[in-house]
């Protein structure tokens, strides 16, 4: 009995010795939490003394990387590792869309080609290429006549077609010329759409209407025929 007595004794003292020296060691310093979102989202935060650099910096060039360049000592790429500022190195975009600019000149005046042989060009074969729809496309423009026109006017649209040629829905005015009265671009819009009109639907092949189909198409006219009366 009375060694276990001391046994008991023994180990209470050892305890409080223990706890003893832990009471004197100095507390743990504080750790500031960084917030740390999903790291492949826009809300990651810098880590702690990391300071984002704009990159519309207008005195420094993209290309710099000196000590100079606000694009020192932070990395070129992005990662969901890294949790400070980058500047990911973006190539051109490949756009999705189809541009097509349509020029008259004195040379290629179109106003001498009656509508009727616009309708033949433009149902005159199947359409199995982006050249060949373009073609076609520039068969069927007939420009406002010289007396009603305007030189230097340029009229854009932007439309979409389906697999079978129709379009998907009105064309879209995306430009005009500003300095242009209304009632010319109320001319020129006349002229496009009874190109479109005209043309439509196109006589795609199975493979054409599938690759067209849906893309944005976004056609430029531009008149720079000589008009006498200005």
């Amino acid at each position: 009995m009375n060694a276990k007595r001391a046994e008991v004794s023994a180990l209470t003292m050892l305890l409080l010795s223990a706890s003893g020296a832990m009471a004197q060691l100095p507390p743990p310093p504080a750790i500031n939490v960084v917030p740390n979102p999903n790291p492949s989202s826009s809300l990651v935060l810098p880590a702690p003394g990391e300071v984002p650099v704009s990159p519309a910096t207008p005195s420094t060039s993209l290309g710099s990387t000196g000590p100079t360049s606000p694009w020192y000592g932070h990395r070129s790429f992005c990662s969901v590792f890294h949790r400070g500022p980058c500047f990911p190195k973006y190539l051109p975009p490949l756009g999705q869309d189809l541009r097509l600019t349509i020029v008259s000149t004195d040379d290629n005046d179109p106003t001498g080609k009656l509508a009727g042989d616009a309708d033949m060009a433009a149902e005159g074969h199947t359409l199995d290429s982006i050249s060949q729809m373009y073609a076609a496309l520039r068969a069927c423009w007939v420009p406002p006549p010289k007396d009603k026109a305007r030189h230097g006017m340029q009229y854009t649209i932007r439309f979409a077609l389906k697999r079978d040629g129709e379009m998907i829905a009105p064309p879209r005015v995306t430009y005009a010329s500003r300095d242009a009265p209304a009632a010319i671009r109320d001319i020129y819009r006349d002229a496009v759409n009874a190109t479109l009109a005209r043309c439509t639907p196109l006589h795609f092949s199975k493979g054409m209407g599938g690759a067209v189909a849906g893309r944005p198409i976004a056609i430029r006219f531009v008149d720079n025929r000589t008009i006498d009366n200005q």
